[in-house]
């Protein structure tokens, strides 16, 4: 049976108001939980941080809330659609906490782990909005120095579907958190990094400094991460990856995924440049950017055109216009200010005027060509030259540069890419998906199919298998059912009840274990069972150790508990049938009719009594009371030793009593 660690906040009501009811998520600073407001009956998240953070004085600790305390007043004061709102503050066992916002949703990190990686519309939807928070923070003069996919939360589309990323609400946490604690980490031993340092601006690392262009670095990151499914540096130690941000520039993105538009390697670029300076000013800055580069590739224009109607008469023609298409709608918390300007006027070229000397001269020149058998050759030869060009451009054009595709589906990506070169086709990669039966990196699909039509050369597109979906089981244990069910459901997994049970740490109606257990593999569409606790069970196990066996079953009896039966002996130097263990122990909820085992004294060990027959009668005596046996002398005390009882060799317990008649 597995042990669950008990998280002593749950069940618990803060400041007089807010019940903890679960667990949410736990981070490097503090620990996210689901509660209800009692005043206002509403669920809240509420955000406390670790006891690891707190100061060693009593000063220091002052200043610390102090400190915690005006960073969540200017939380407070941001206002907009993609911020976490904050609606109260305060500490809790000398620790400060956050009432926020609850945003029923996934962490950026979770739709990251699952997807890999986004289509670029959906990565620049995202950030748009990211930066819409951010920026707004920026105005507000607030730095947020921890943008990371753990603190940018994406709520369910408006439209609905957990798939449509697009449509989704964007809402960014933690704006100051990290800057109170680091004020804090400051006070007690000297500058620390307070910042994740897959996504830490240069800055940040050589000289702690931090501005809004701190914010477009780690946003940059993320749009990086967003789009390649991966962070630009890893290493064995985090310092280690820190200083490569300030030693390396980031990576294009599509050096890393073939066929991402060169707007999108533009965009990562000068948000990630290690020079603030030529970064772009904040958050708002950039924003704009991502819009424009999202309407360039996204939404690109139509040109106006004018079509003429052919007459005989040389006057003013009327034209017919042909509406552009407007680009696509974006959200309101998202969109660009309207621009002005109307279309760019083409300007009409006056048709030349003719006269009918022009149809008279061409006429002559028709009769002079005809009328001479050389230039009647001259064009025949002219007609069969234009009529071959155009038999050999119209045969290329519809056969001759194109060739058939190879089959490349059910090969592996090496023995793909070695078939392609050999052919002379270039390969580009689609979203690679999982499949049950085709191995990681084995060819799905390919377009254009085999035997298809291709043009020498081109592009052949590949899907790649991610090989059977695999993962753990999520860790909802301390998790109130509904959000449970939530994060199984969301997991693609199959919820199912299973039988209640009691326990003494978890109240009733949380999630005490599950079936297959937290972390075991399982794949889409595997059933989970969830087992809720009962609360802490009605009879209290009493302790019974060192009583005799007999007292210790009429108490058990009493309280409706079975005595496992016959108990377990073990050799004790306690007196016989006392008992020395229990189990369940003492003090454990327990139910009526629950086994209770015990374990009991058989008493010391027996110990042989020695010869003393023969031997003068004070000497028998000296000899059993030196090996703990009282002695009973009869008849002479100075004669020899004729009897004794127990006799020779004989086991008893110690402290028998061993008489000897002596003559």
């Amino acid at each position: 049976m597995d042990t669950q660690v008990a998280d002593t906040l749950l069940g618990s009501l803060i400041d007089g108001r807010y019940r903890i009811r679960g667990r949410v998520a736990r981070g490097g600073m503090a620990t996210v939980y689901t509660a209800t407001d009692e005043r206002l009956e509403r669920t809240v998240a509420v955000k406390i941080i670790h006891p690891s953070q707190k100061p060693d004085t009593r000063a220091r600790m002052a200043g610390f809330v102090a400190r915690f305390t005006d960073e969540a007043k200017t939380i407070a004061r941001l206002t907009h659609p993609n911020v976490v709102a904050v609606y109260d503050q305060g500490t809790h066992a000398g620790m400060p906490y956050l009432v926020m916002e609850y945003v029923r949703g996934r962490t950026l990190r979770d739709v990251l782990a699952e997807r890999r990686r986004l289509n670029p519309d959906e990565a620049l939807a995202i950030t748009e909005q990211m930066l819409a928070a951010i920026a707004a923070a920026h105005r507000a003069g607030l730095v947020h120095r921890d943008v990371k996919p753990e603190n940018v939360l994406v709520a369910e589309a408006p439209t609905g579907g957990a798939a449509n990323l697009i449509d989704s609400v964007v809402k960014v946490a933690d704006f100051g958190l990290a800057r109170a604690v680091e004020a804090s980490a400051d006070d007690e031993q000297g500058t620390q990094l307070m910042a994740t340092v897959a996504y830490v601006a240069p800055e940040l690392v050589t000289d702690g400094h931090a501005d809004p262009r701190t914010d477009v670095y780690s946003a940059g990151i993320v749009l990086f991460e967003m789009l390649t499914g991966r962070v630009p540096y890893d290493g064995d130690r985090p310092v280690e990856v820190a200083w490569q941000h300030v030693d390396r520039d980031v990576p294009a993105p599509s050096t890393l995924v073939p066929g991402l538009p060169r707007a999108l390697d533009d965009l990562v670029g000068r948000a990630t440049r290690r020079d603030p300076g030529a970064r772009p000013t904040d958050a708002g800055a950039m924003l704009a950017e991502v819009q424009v580069a999202r309407d360039d590739l996204g939404n690109p224009n139509t040109r106006t055109a004018v079509l003429r109607r052919v007459t005989d008469e040389p006057m003013a023609q009327p034209t017919m216009m042909v509406a552009a298409v407007q680009p696509a709608q974006r959200p309101t918390w998202a969109r660009l200010p309207e621009t002005g300007g109307g279309q760019r006027a083409g300007r009409r070229r006056a048709a030349p005027e003719q006269g009918d000397d022009l149809w008279s001269r061409l006429g002559a020149l028709r009769a002079r060509v005809l009328g001479d058998p050389r230039g009647r050759v001259a064009v025949a030869a002219a007609v069969v030259v234009l009529g071959l060009v155009a038999a050999i451009g119209g045969w290329w054009v519809g056969v001759g540069r194109y060739t058939v595709a190879p089959q490349l589906v059910s090969l592996s990506k090496a023995e793909a890419e070695s078939q392609a070169t050999r052919g002379g086709f270039q390969l580009a990669y689609a979203e690679p998906r999982f499949d049950e039966k085709v191995p990681k990196d084995g060819v799905l699909a390919q377009d254009p199919s085999s035997a298809s039509r291709i043009e020498k050369g081109g592009t052949i597109t590949l899907t790649l298998s991610l090989g059977p979906e695999r993962f753990g089981v999520p860790d909802v244990v301390g998790k109130e059912f509904e959000l449970a069910e939530a994060d199984l459901a969301d997991a693609k997994l199959v919820v199912a009840r299973g039988t209640a049970r009691y326990d003494d740490n978890l109240p009733e109606g949380v999630v005490v274990d599950t079936n297959p257990k937290v972390g075991a593999q399982v794949k889409p569409g595997d059933k989970v069972t969830v087992i809720l606790s009962k609360g802490r069970a009605p009879i209290t196990v009493p302790n019974v150790v060192g009583k005799n066996l007999n007292e210790a079953r009429a108490i058990l009896a009493q309280l409706g508990l079975v005595l496992v039966e016959p108990p377990t002996g073990k050799e004790s130097d306690k007196p016989k049938d006392e008992v020395l263990g229990q189990s369940p122990a003492d003090g454990a909820g327990v139910e009526k009719g629950t086994q209770v085992k015990l374990e009991i004294s058989n008493g010391p060990p027996l110990v042989v009594v020695p010869r003393v027959v023969d031997l003068p009668c004070p000497q028998a005596k000296q000899t059993l009371e030196s090996q703990g046996f009282p002695v009973a002398v009869q008849f002479n005390p100075n004669g020899l030793t004729r009897f004794q009882n127990p006799g020779e060799n004989a086991q008893v317990p110690p402290g028998t009593q061993v008489t000897i008649g002596c003559l």
